[in-house]
């Protein structure tokens, strides 16, 4: 019988498998964080669409480490967080074997982009979804004996242990070529059941905006599905190692896949397939920064040392993006997925006591040049200074400005030689 003289460990993870395509594209929410009832109710996830990357510049505030009071810089990811609507809110008993959802309550209207989550292809549907429910809805409103749909919700108060919200992204606000919202079940905790239930019927056809679900410094996790690389083969996929240079049949290979007896492949050996495209959920991501959108801060990636009037989108926009408008979360580090990808962003199962978690971040410098190619300028502003083109775009406005003026004069004295000849 052989034996190895040294000892090696498996290459690759087994707690993935079976690492093939997700079917969860839009991110899984398997569990939520465990219910308080002594704080008020409070949403505990949101979601969100993936912008791309850039980078800040800060000082650490870590006593005893070597780099207290030093200035870093770290890559952070941009995800763009515009607000969700409430569109209604499950109720859940609690079972020896789980939850069972016990009655679901939907608002009196719906958006479009909502509906269109119900169907394959909107366009050729009859768009009958929820005529009826709407119709029921309005009516119990003009009877105006009980509010509409009044006997579920008192018999979600009554039984329900687990309320979740139903929610959908206001994917117009956000330019990826997509018309169909996403739609989620979100948790909602605190309070009592009664609480809960109120807590969501007064938010129905209501917006809700990222910053009320979180705050800068807190510490969340990330759900979603991973950039997708195709079909790859062993080297690649389970980091095994190659063979010698002359083996026969090719080197990027496992050189035996198992023994004679049992007669079968067994599941731990590294094979061929899909790499990525998996659903992942990642820990411990600070919040760096909480942005708002472009109406109410033109000016959002402003700091107190860095006093440049700009916005968090880079010259150019972000690479394969575009313009960030709406609301933005950022986030320490990387992101997974791909741009345009819906990020599910939720509250941490965990408590966060480490001293990281707890640091106060206050960023001097967000860069915004630009990602395409090595960015000199910050702004276009500055660009153009730089390359004397602002003399050029004033001349330009100045002439644009004489040929309105010009043009107005002309229908002026085109309209007063009409009247002279009426007269």
């Amino acid at each position: 019988m052989s034996h190895r003289k040294f000892e090696r460990p498996r290459h690759g993870s087994l707690g993935f498998l079976p690492r093939k395509r997700t079917k969860h594209v839009f991110g899984k929410l398997k569990s939520f964080p465990k219910d308080d009832a002594s704080k008020a109710p409070h949403f505990t996830a949101f979601m969100s669409y993936k912008a791309g990357m850039t980078h800040i510049i800060r000082d650490v505030d870590r006593p005893g480490s070597k780099l207290h009071k030093k200035e870093i810089a770290e890559a952070v990811s941009i995800i763009e967080a515009p607000p969700m609507v409430v569109v209604g809110f499950v109720g859940y008993v609690e079972t020896p074997r789980g939850l069972r959802a016990l009655t679901s309550v939907w608002a009196g209207h719906l958006s479009e982009e909502c509906k269109r989550r119900f169907y394959r292809a909107w366009f050729r549907s009859k768009q009958k979804a929820f005529t009826k429910y709407q119709k029921r809805w309005a009516e119990a409103g003009k009877s105006g004996e009980a509010a509409p749909m009044a006997a579920e919700i008192e018999r979600a108060k009554k039984y329900c242990q687990v309320i979740r919200a139903i929610c959908h992204t206001q994917i117009g606000k956000v330019k990826i070529g997509c018309k169909k919202a996403h739609l989620k079940e979100i948790q909602i905790n605190g309070g009592s059941t009664a609480d809960k239930v109120d807590f969501v019927t007064g938010l129905f056809e209501q917006e809700v905006k990222v910053a009320d679900v979180f705050a800068q410094d807190e510490m969340i996790d990330t759900i979603g599905a991973t950039k997708g690389h195709g079909f790859n083969g062993v080297v690649t996929r389970w980091g095994v190692t190659r063979l010698v240079r002359k083996s026969h049949r090719g080197l990027r290979k496992v050189a035996c896949i198992g023994s004679w007896h049992p007669a079968r492949v067994q599941f731990q050996v590294p094979r061929s397939g899909q790499r990525g495209y998996h659903h992942r959920t990642e820990i411990n991501k600070k919040i760096y920064r909480i942005g708002r959108n472009l109406k109410e801060d033109p000016h959002n990636a402003k700091t107190e040392n860095d006093l440049t009037e700009k916005a968090i989108t880079p010259i150019g926009g972000f690479s394969h993006y575009g313009i960030v408008n709406e609301d933005f979360v950022m986030v320490k580090g990387g992101v997974i997925g791909c741009r345009k990808r819906v990020i599910t962003l939720r509250k941490s199962l965990l408590p966060q006591v480490s001293r990281r978690s707890l640091e106060k971040i206050e960023l001097k410098f967000i860069d915004t040049a630009s990602k395409i190619g090595h960015g000199r300028f910050q702004t276009s502003e500055e660009k153009a200074k730089f390359y004397g083109s602002m003399q050029k775009r004033a001349r330009k406005e100045e002439q644009a400005k004489a040929a309105e003026e010009a043009l107005e004069a002309g229908v002026a004295t085109a309209k007063a030689r009409a009247a002279a000849a009426e007269a």
